[in-house]
């Protein structure tokens, strides 16, 4: 693709270094080679850039001001400059990124008649999609994937093999599951009998539904509505191992760490960042643009607000307040350890 191709995609100011070359990837500034795109995000980065094989930058003007008149006339690094240089590089990659030919439908693939597949599907071999499940055009399904009756998936999805989706699950467009996903299976919900101790399921018959834009990462699992629905809204990234209780809300452009688990009931708002390995209560209420930190715990309803707010700590409060605690403890530990002493 022509530099200034993609100069007019990302709406990049283009300062060219010598001809309109063209630019066949991504890479880190060390491995670039002639034809990488490359960014610097300050002036450290952006001199060894400049020193570099890569045939354009991304940078920020500002950072682009930093280098003397000197070492940018020595170089023939043409310059894309972009308020943001890291979003543009990503978003470059995408642009760069080699598109998966359509591969049609495997032989092996086990499609119910009732089903219906867009233009352009690709089915993987093994992958089971079955009756009156809807799949939207220029979708990928991995091998060994199973779509369970009534499943809706929208436009252009890719599907990484071995994901399971339980019948009636809802998926947006441009949505990404990894594999090993299992979305839609039943919440851990039961009543137990008083008098003999034993649990009954609480009926588990509410749909899940994931809106456009969202990433599930590999072997994470997300249940379905109890007698309601469970809801991941646009452009939310889950990673890897996170698990997602019945009845669970996630607002928009939310971000969430492997190996968090999220009881049912409980709401995430809208931009939160949620950490590794932290344990959300049910019926709790985090709030937009809060952070959690890695290993918080929220306890069962409790409510965790304020935007832009460092929660940390189990139970989690305020980091300041988590870190003034920690420092009044190691005192109370250096205090006793002198009184054992004398």
């Amino acid at each position: 693709m022509r530099l200034s191709e993609i100069a007019s995609t990302l709406n990049a100011d283009l300062r060219p270094g010598g001809d309109d070359a063209e630019i066949l990837c991504v890479s880190a500034i060390r491995a670039a080679t002639p034809g990488s795109l490359v960014f610097a995000e300050d002036a450290e980065s952006f001199a060894e850039a400049l020193d570099s094989r890569a045939t354009a930058i991304i940078v920020s003007p500002q950072t682009s001001d930093t280098a003397s008149d000197k070492v940018r006339q020595a170089s023939d690094k043409s310059l894309l400059l972009a308020p943001q240089p890291k979003l543009a590089f990503a978003q470059a990659g995408r642009l760069l990124k080699p598109t998966r030919p359509f591969s049609g439908i495997d032989p092996t693939a086990c499609i119910d008649p009732s089903a219906t597949l867009g233009e352009q599907v690709s089915v993987g071999p093994f992958a089971v999609v079955e009756a009156n499940a809807q799949v939207g055009a220029g979708t990928r399904i991995g091998a060994g994937t199973v779509i369970g009756a009534g499943v809706k998936i929208g436009d252009h999805c890719q599907i990484y093999p071995r994901v399971v989706l339980y019948p009636e699950t809802e998926i947006g467009n441009h949505v990404v599951l990894h594999a090993g996903a299992v979305l839609g299976s039943d919440g851990f919900g039961y009543v137990r009998d008083a008098n003999t101790g034993e649990y009954l399921q609480f009926p588990q018959q509410g749909r899940l539904i994931i809106e456009d834009n969202v990433e599930i990462g590999a072997n994470t699992t997300i249940d379905r509505g109890a007698l309601e629905e469970t809801r991941i809204e646009r452009g939310v990234k889950i990673d890897n191992l996170v698990h997602l209780g019945h009845n669970v809300r996630v607002g928009p452009n939310v971000v969430i760490a492997a190996q968090t688990g999220v009881s049912g009931s409980s709401t995430i708002g809208a931009n939160a960042i949620v950490g590794g390995q932290v344990g959300i209560g049910d019926h709790a209420d985090i709030g937009d643009q809060v952070i959690l930190g890695s290993g918080s715990g929220v306890l069962t309803r409790k409510k965790v607000k304020g935007p832009g707010v460092v929660f940390w700590g189990r139970p989690a409060r305020p980091l300041r307040q988590y870190l003034k605690e920690l420092a009044a403890l190691a005192r109370l530990a250096r205090t006793s350890k002198q009184e054992e002493e004398l």
